[in-house]
């Protein structure tokens, strides 16, 4: 309000506006700087790597994807009823991109949100075992409205501890039906248990998250295998020009 003064009593004075109307609209400025600051605390909060949105992601190349039911999720309605999102496919396809850009939307309509990929998570209650900290760790994936654990399947995690089923199970547990959990895989769900070290609880783990989410599975060519593709004929192009000059 303060910085908006000087220029909002100028405007009232050009348009004769009664007092009563240039504080509404003092308020209003007040409000939403208020509202603004509360959104950039729960991306802050979120640990976003990037800020990913919808409007840049190009759905006329990834045809695997149905746009319409893309931006239905963008309404986080299935938020609201506490469903699960599971976006599964080869890597390339847009799915980090896409569970990106719907946890920016849970921040900027004011959900508490949280980012993480499957082996930080992990390594992150592993090493509280150590320490006897894990119950306090846990609420950091536990309580949040929505929940993203991204590159589920990137790293051999049953090559260091079989504990890891135990831990992603005490996770998935806990906010079923509480809570939104995005996650995104390039694995089928019966190769979990060959990543998480322990095919019994995998299966415990499945149940929850294939019972009570929504599954999209994009079956589609790599965006970054194109664009690599069309930087190096761009490049081929060049080199040739320039061995070649008219």
């Amino acid at each position: 309000m303060e910085k908006a003064l000087d220029e909002e009593l100028s405007y009232g004075a050009r348009e004769n506006l009664p007092v009563s109307k240039i504080l509404e609209r003092l308020l209003a400025i007040e409000a939403d700087s208020l509202i603004e600051r509360r959104i950039e605390r729960r991306i802050k909060d979120s640990r976003l790597p990037e800020r990913k949105l919808l409007s840049d992601f190009d759905f006329t190349f990834q045809k695997g994807i149905d746009q319409n039911q893309i931006m239905e999720l963008a309404t986080l309605s299935f938020v609201e009823r506490k469903q699960g999102l599971i976006l599964a496919g080869s890597s390339g396809t847009g799915k980090s991109h896409i569970a990106k850009a719907l946890l920016l939307i849970g921040c900027r309509k004011l959900y508490r949100c949280r980012y993480t990929t499957a082996a930080n998570m992990l390594k992150d209650l592993m090493a509280s075992l150590a320490d006897g900290s894990l119950e306090q760790k846990l609420k950091l994936y536990t309580r949040p409205d929505i929940l993203l654990i991204d590159e589920v399947g990137f790293d051999r995690l049953e090559q260091e501890s079989a504990r890891n089923a135990s831990l992603f199970f005490k996770v998935i547990d806990q906010r079923y039906c509480k809570a939104s959990t995005l996650l995104t895989t390039n694995i089928d769900f019966k190769a979990l248990g060959d990543y998480l070290g322990d095919p019994v609880i995998t299966t415990a783990i499945v149940d929850r998250m294939v019972h009570h989410s929504i599954i999209i599975n994009i079956q589609g060519p790599s965006w970054r295998m194109n664009e690599s593709k069309k930087l190096n004929a761009s490049s081929k192009t060049t080199h040739a020009k320039m061995a070649n000059p008219p």
